[in-house]
């Protein structure tokens, strides 16, 4: 007989079999929508919340994260992670949360496929350099071009712009990191010096998204499950470039500790198997933790519904603090050993080259655009011609942006890279 779960965030004797579907009182209700900016019939076959996913699914942007960077550009080898890929786990281990607390599932699904849209190509790399060429012009924020994409930018439809997604995840596309403004309504201390993004405020004026409050649960476990991927998949792909040994992961001592159950148990196991196990492990243990102190934090907090979970004065959804540290000394590592590697920045000083070349020069001259993007702009001095001209370039794939450096100049920096000579460390 498969086995049972009893929770006490569920309901007392609530009983059901692991793995199956139930809606907590507190899980965010399709049926009970705040709706759409542009109200639609109904769909006779899907939830609000389904139609979202869907949406997203089918979106041009959606699409083009196959071919942007994660953290290797992504011709560097069939399986390292792309944002698609990296998408694609975020999805579901979003959905195996909200499944084992009770929430709507395709909400969080929808969060989680959504979460990246506004990135740029080449990564952080990317969005860095456009942030920079945008400084006097309002900045680049990739969570602020995600809702222009979904809200404007995207034109599928006949009868409005962007996908006309529910106020539940456009919401949570916005404040899944948490509240953009404090109670008394300052910006929380990412914004501080930069202020809430134009498009955001823009958009909020429109459709108040509560920026002072909390996301709701979906969103939440949707940011836990990003950090949980990439801790993860970022350790599978170091080990295979052979950006870090195994045995240099023994500087983090909850990887540490995973790496002694594996050899204990599987003693002369072959490394690719190790790195698989251990990246399998890395998983199970961060989800089984946030769903127990996501328990936890619900018995405390009892919530009524998902109104209550917003206005709580901490997340819900969360690390235990012994886990929290963990996530901590894992990103630590990869910073160092990763995200820092002096290969890793040669390309990105490359990559950071391209987007900016292409910025100055469709800055410059707004026509050297398609006709799609340049329609309507009257030169570099039209107030529109730097944000046309961000988010052209914060849709291009990394192909797309190196073909468009090679049309434009006679040199195009090359992208590849190789290890960095003198690499310490080393596998088993």
């Amino acid at each position: 007989m498969p086995p049972v779960r009893r929770g006490t965030a569920r309901g007392g004797a609530n009983v059901r079999r692991t793995g199956e579907r139930w809606r907590a009182p507190y899980g965010s209700d399709p049926a009970a929508s705040r709706g759409r900016l542009i109200a639609e019939p109904a769909s006779p076959t899907r939830s609000d919340f389904q139609r979202d996913r869907d949406r997203i699914v089918h979106s041009a942007a959606f699409r083009r994260l196959k071919h942007k960077t994660q953290v290797f550009v992504h011709h560097e080898g069939d399986h390292y992670r792309t944002r698609l890929t990296h998408t694609l786990e975020v999805s579901q281990i979003a959905r195996a949360l909200a499944r084992a607390l009770g929430l709507d599932e395709d909400l969080a699904e929808a969060l989680a496929l959504a979460h990246d849209l506004g990135h740029t190509c080449f990564g952080h790399t990317g969005e860095d350099a456009l942030h920079a060429c945008m400084a006097e012009h309002g900045g680049f924020d990739h969570n602020a071009q995600a809702l222009r994409l979904v809200t404007r930018l995207e034109r599928r439809y006949a009868t409005f712009d962007g996908l006309n997604l529910t106020w539940e995840t456009l919401e949570g596309l916005v404040k899944h990191n948490g509240p953009l403004l404090t109670r008394d309504g300052r910006p929380t201390p990412h914004y501080a010096e930069g202020g809430i993004p134009v498009a955001i405020t823009e958009y909020n004026a429109l459709n108040d998204l509560e920026l002072a409050t909390f996301a709701g649960p979906e969103a939440q476990v949707a940011a836990l499950a990003d950090d949980i991927a990439y801790d993860a998949h970022d350790l599978d792909d170091g080990l295979r470039a052979d950006l870090f040994g195994l045995d240099d992961l023994n500087e983090v001592p909850f990887l540490a500790g995973l790496l002694d159950e594996i050899r204990t148990t599987y003693p002369g196991l072959e490394r690719s198997r190790v790195v698989h196990e251990l990246a399998r492990r890395v998983i199970t243990r961060f989800v089984e933790d946030v769903i127990a102190e996501a328990e936890r934090r619900l018995a405390a907090l009892q919530p009524a519904d998902a109104a209550a979970i917003r206005h709580a004065a901490a997340p819900v959804v969360a690390f235990s603090e012994p886990m929290a540290a963990a996530d901590r000394d894992i990103k630590t590592f990869l910073f160092a050993r990763m995200y820092r590697h002096p290969g890793v920045m040669a390309v990105r000083r490359r990559a950071a080259a391209i987007v900016e070349d292409l910025f100055s020069t469709f800055r410059r001259d707004p026509t050297r655009m398609p006709e799609e993007w340049s329609a309507g702009l009257v030169g570099p001095d039209d107030p529109r011609t730097p944000r046309r001209v961000a988010d052209f370039i914060a849709g291009m794939t990394d192909n797309y942006a190196v073909s468009q450096h090679r049309r434009l100049f006679a040199e195009t920096p090359d992208l590849h890279w190789v290890i960095w000579p003198g690499r310490e460390g080393g596998g088993e």
